[in-house]
């Protein structure tokens, strides 16, 4: 099969392990990490727009989970369309989305890393230009006492909601380095630290071919992703004609 991976860069060493593994041809565009902090709409708009330039592919996978609901909404044209069935890019990182929930519910205030999320999360443009990193003075500065307060506190609410880090370890680290930067970020922000063992499964699957219908969604053409709010996440709706 000759197919088109659309992807976030934070899964970027992931998503090229697996493709350098897959037996089919498999032609690679990532977006960067900021494109989730547009907001779920505007993220959509410019991914289906590269969907709709996608030509002359057996299908094109997406290498998004829901994301805020970045993908709701999009629709499949003249090739199928085939998106992990998860909330996050976390349940990717660990294997499955069952995982990612006794984890989460055995483990509150968890926030995660990993190499994508360390080499390229850290550089967000839409969060610079919203104030990530500015301190209160700067931001009233920028936005006025009343609102430059409420963007402040909003923006720095995770310190009071997280209370450990933990860095998925996929097995695709050239060295201890960034266990130890997601080690020394735990102890700045005085959280605990963890670190577990990733799966690179989805990733390897998608590419692959091995579209299960309990981890992935495949959308024909003339269909788009609908939201779900059960276990299957998402699912395909034909669209208006």
């Amino acid at each position: 099969m000759k197919l088109k991976l659309i992807s976030c860069e934070v899964l970027y060493r992931e998503m090229c392990d697996a493709v350098a593994r897959s037996p089919h041809q498999v032609d690679v565009e990532f977006f960067t990490k900021g494109l989730h902090d547009l907001g779920g709409a505007k993220m959509r708009s410019q991914l289906q727009a590269r969907v709709d330039a996608t030509q002359g592919y057996d299908a094109v996978l997406m290498g998004y989970a829901l994301c805020g609901n970045g993908v709701a909404g999009l629709t499949a044209r003249a090739v199928p369309l085939i998106i992990p069935r998860a909330h996050d890019c976390i349940a990717l990182l660990l294997g499955s989305r069952e995982r990612y929930q006794q984890y989460f519910d055995a483990n509150q205030g968890v926030y995660f890393r990993s190499t994508g999320w360390l080499e390229r999360g850290e550089s967000l443009e839409q969060l610079r230009r919203t104030g990530t990193g500015s301190t209160l003075e700067e931001l009233i500065e920028r936005y006025g006492a009343d609102n430059g307060t409420y963007l402040f506190e909003e923006l720095h609410r995770y310190r009071s909601t997280y209370r450990q880090l933990t860095y998925i370890k996929t097995g695709l680290e050239p060295d201890g380095s960034f266990e130890a930067r997601a080690e020394e970020e735990a102890v700045q922000r005085g959280w605990a630290f963890e670190k577990v063992t990733g799966s690179l499964t989805l990733f390897r699957s998608l590419v692959n071919g091995d579209w299960n219908d309990a981890d992935f969604l495949t959308v024909p053409p003339g269909y788009r992703v609908a939201v779900r709010y059960d276990d299957s996440i998402i699912t395909a709706e034909r669209c208006e004609p």
